[in-house]
């Protein structure tokens, strides 16, 4: 063997010495865990009972209706607001309306004791239907619902009378007609929480 090739095999093992040497240095301990996160978003459910507040036929003026309905905090979080939409359609029998039928029609929201006669707030359908969400909300569920807040499983009973004013003169316009009222509540949840 020549000196060139002895001298070739020597460079040759010294590489491979020092690459395994030079490998060894990046070997290092290790270790991994693995955490499980769940997020799971609660429910806003609110139940109202029952479901037709009222139908009654053959109303005269000065006739007055008290129903009460429930509503029921059926989720998991709490509800911070709720809201009442209005809206109605005036059937008109004859045809001969001057004036919107619900102008006539007065709602009070009364406070749910043993007499029903402590009112929280009254207005006309006709003016109910023109408030805003959150007129409605400060002026009635507030005071209706302790604060606003109907929280997780809690029920309120909501105390509501309609009047069929007599303004003193001639109503016969309205003999025959028909006012169709649909309630829409909506809830919403309160600010975020720090969990």
């Amino acid at each position: 063997m020549g000196f060139k090739k002895k001298l070739g095999m020597g460079i040759m093992a010294g590489i491979m010495g020092v690459s395994l040497i030079g490998g060894g240095t990046y070997a290092y301990f290790s270790d991994s865990e693995v955490t499980n996160n769940t997020f799971a978003a609660g429910t806003l459910d609110l139940s109202v009972q029952p479901t037709t507040i009222i139908n009654i036929e053959n109303i005269a003026p000065g006739d007055t209706m008290t129903r009460i309905f429930e509503l029921h905090n059926e989720g998991t979080l709490d509800i911070k607001n709720v809201t009442l939409d209005t809206a109605y359609t005036v059937v008109d029998a004859k045809g001969d309306n001057t004036e919107d039928f619900a102008k006539y029609i007065e709602v009070e929201f009364l406070y749910n004791m043993d007499q029903f006669n402590e009112v929280i707030y009254k207005t006309t359908l006709d003016q109910l239907k023109g408030m805003s969400p959150k007129a409605v909300s400060e002026k009635i569920f507030n005071e209706a619902l302790d604060g606003g807040i109907l929280k997780t499983g809690e029920e309120h009973d909501l105390v509501v009378k309609f009047n069929f004013l007599d303004n003193g003169k001639n109503q016969n316009q309205f003999q025959g007609d028909k006012l169709n009222l649909t309630w829409t509540f909506n809830a919403t949840q309160g600010a975020g929480r720090d969990l």
